[in-house]
């Protein structure tokens, strides 16, 4: 069995939709860990990381997403758990999700530095779990030249083998292979493949937010699928909105308190694919009786309208379990940009 640790040096990156789409083009049996789970999700009293559950619905695993990861917290981890005990449980989860599999992923925290305070950096996981770290760069394009030959430069690896990077999100392909590639390529740098920018890739559905922003979804289940191309803040009043050409586009979300009903009747009106309803105030009952019969869902959320904005801005776009178009998509673009067969045991 191949074994991988897939880490970034940039939080990101796009380390799940890689694992995704190396497993779903290689047409193995999968098994996958995210050791330090960081995106997680509590429903029903249990707590699990949207990663694990996400790979383990698109893979249809028998393994329970709860036991894939070891912890969520550096301060918990760090009273439960010396070196020695995080190993064993290292070794626990590869025997029990790995068993029978024919290629292995552990996924990594942010970056490849997280974790380091409780055993559960990438370097840690390769090394006890004997894997490859498979090491996945994006950003600004010169960014990323810089970060790959700092690591080859001065970050020593240890004994950890290093199987290669897969450079992923760049805008401009063409000029980046011409100009930045050969320089990595002749430092020594392993590039397994260089993937474009694809704006379709960066959308989310309704679905997706609503789990990651832990939202009560008063009306709209039928509609969780719709796409989400923008963000509307709804701080300004509603006949300021309605001069904005932003809030004139279906595939909007809205963002509003709960108590700004001209800001949500606009909204509804403008056929928004959800509002974000915050500070935990529920609607007028008329207003729900319209989105209801309208099918917009609305999702209430304790925080501010801050902070989800401040939240949304720093999530990574991954796929839902039904979102068969971008999985199909993901698959293609890893397809046709990676060298997959560097990855598979002669």
């Amino acid at each position: 069995m191949d074994k991988y640790v897939v880490t970034s040096l940039r939080p990101g990156a796009g380390k799940t939709s890689i694992i995704i789409g190396l497993a779903k083009a290689l047409n193995l049996k999968i098994g996958y860990i995210k050791p330090f789970g960081e995106r997680f999700l509590y429903r029903k009293k249990r707590l699990w990381d949207y990663d694990a559950a996400l790979v383990t619905n698109i893979f249809d695993l028998d393994d329970n997403p709860e036991e894939m990861s070891i912890g969520f917290h550096h301060s918990k981890l760090l009273y439960m758990l010396d070196e020695e005990g995080t190993q064993e449980k290292l070794h626990e989860l590869l025997q029990s999700v790995g068993m029978g599999k024919e290629i292995f992923f552990a996924e990594c925290g942010k970056d490849i530095a997280y974790g380091v305070s409780v055993h559960l950096d990438a370097l840690s996981i390769a090394k006890t779990l004997d894997a490859q770290l498979i090491v996945v760069a994006s950003g600004e394009e010169d960014a990323i030249l810089d970060d790959l030959l700092f690591l080859q430069k001065y970050v020593a690896l240890g004994d950890v083998p290093c199987k290669g990077v897969i450079i992923n999100k760049v805008d401009h392909l063409a000029d980046f292979c011409d100009t930045r590639l050969p320089r990595l390529v002749q430092r020594g740098v392993n590039v397994l493949g260089v993937i474009p920018y694809c704006k379709e890739l960066s959308y989310y559905t309704v679905g997706y937010l609503a789990d990651r922003l832990f939202a009560k979804i008063i009306t709209g289940e039928k509609a969780l699928s719709r796409i989400v191309k923008h963000i509307f803040i709804g701080s300004m009043s509603a006949t300021l909105a309605l001069d904005n050409p932003l809030f004139q586009a279906e595939d909007k979300v809205v963002i509003t308190s709960g108590d700004r009903s001209d800001m949500i009747v606009a909204a509804l009106d403008s056929q928004a694919a959800a509002v974000i309803l915050t500070n935990n105030v529920s609607p007028p009952q008329e207003l729900v009786a319209k989105a209801l019969k309208l099918e917009i869902p609305l999702l209430l959320v304790s925080v501010d309208t801050y902070e989800i904005a401040r939240q949304i801005e720093g999530m990574e776009a991954l796929p839902t379990k039904d979102d068969s178009g971008k999985i199909d998509l993901i698959e293609k673009m890893v397809r046709s940009h990676v060298r997959l067969e560097a990855l598979i045991r002669p």
